[in-house]
């Protein structure tokens, strides 16, 4: 069955800068109603969904984080123009003439500028570009700009989906592709009435990308015996990598993680969705993420005594750029494969 891409536009085009995610969360609550049997959100703003399962004995959770890489408004100079510091990381060379948003009293459209090559020295343009070289063009005056922004307001970026092919493109699917899957398994388990095979608490985290700050709350109260990550992984199969650099390629499935540099997964929850895929005939790949963290690193040690980990990757191209490429076979794969792991965690032996 195809994926609800108006629904994962949606969710890509929210704001949510870390720390100031109260348009997607309020999305996602939307979302979430008569999905599942207990709905709350914790002090830290993460959003947590209960589905019961057949036994309550143990109990299983999935994160996706619901925060977006942003900036936050610094300075604002005499004619107008907004500085900021990046929320998250960012390749600035990938800033130059970008749109974006400006959450201030109200929603403000801006432009990324900078120094014109025209203009530039030899030396100039044969650096690479820093975020301070970078400033906010809303073609307002400065006092106009003043009745509107104010230190402190996010940015994010503008970047209205688009379906190119088999994929989808649009900012910041790292890592609301992930929110969308988490949130059509728990549809799917609605509409199949399955039931996890433990409790499941379906986490929609926040400040992942200043550091896995929510998913650390969130597995802290939760205590997971059994625990998945949602995120995105780096699908460098463009023109230019090796393989042994592509670390996963699009359309080749859902990816299950073997590490990242936040977490080494359980070699027994690797095997198992690796039997799970094959089981249920879903097609995956092996991604190993030789740097940047996720989720699964917090839900694995917040935990006392830990919880047997492990994450479901969605391969995406241009991450952390302004804009973000997935394929939609792949996405849907990884529906198929977080459902049915999260239903057959009592048909496997997790001895040592």
């Amino acid at each position: 069955m195809p994926i609800d891409t108006a629904l994962l536009g949606r969710i890509c085009e929210a704001p949510g800068a870390p720390g100031f995610e109260k348009e997607i969360r309020k999305l996602i609550l939307v979302e979430l109603a008569g999905l599942a049997d207990e709905v709350r959100t914790d002090n830290m703003g993460n959003v947590i969904a209960l589905k019961k399962g057949r036994s309550s004995k143990k109990s299983c959770m999935a994160a996706a984080h619901m925060d977006e890489i942003g900036f936050i408004v610094t300075h604002i100079d005499d004619k107008g123009f907004v500085r900021f510091n990046p929320v998250g990381g960012f390749d600035a060379k990938t800033l130059t003439s970008q749109r974006v948003l400006i959450h201030g009293r109200k929603d403000l459209l801006g432009v990324m500028g900078s120094k014109p090559t025209h203009i530039m020295t030899q030396d100039e343009r044969n650096k690479v570009p820093q975020i301070k070289d970078y400033f906010i063009d809303t073609g307002l005056p400065k006092k106009e700009v003043d009745k509107l922004v104010a230190v402190g307001d996010p940015v994010t970026r503008y970047s209205p989906m688009m379906e190119l092919g088999d994929c989808v493109n649009v900012k910041s699917l790292d890592n609301r592709v992930s929110v969308f899957v988490l949130i059509e398994t728990l549809r799917a388990l609605k509409t199949s009435k399955k039931k996890p095979a433990y409790d499941f608490h379906a986490a929609f985290t926040v400040q992942e990308e200043v550091g896995l700050r929510g998913a650390t709350v969130a597995a802290l109260e939760a205590k997971p015996d059994f625990a998945f990550g949602l995120d995105t992984t780096i699908a460098y199969d463009v023109p230019g990598s090796t393989p042994q650099e592509r670390c996963t390629a699009l359309g080749e499935g859902a990816a299950i993680k073997i590490m990242d540099s936040s977490v080494i997964c359980d070699y027994r929850m690797v095997a198992y969705m690796k039997a799970v895929a094959t089981r249920n005939k879903i097609k995956w790949q092996p991604e190993i993420l030789a740097a940047g963290g996720t989720d699964t690193g917090s839900l694995q040690r917040m935990v006392p005594g830990g919880s047997i980990a492990g994450a479901v990757s969605i391969p995406t191209r241009h991450i952390h750029q302004t804009i973000e490429t997935a394929n939609k076979k792949d996405i849907e794969a990884c529906i198929k494969l977080l459902t049915a792991s999260i239903c057959e965690l009592d048909k496997h032996d997790w001895k040592f």
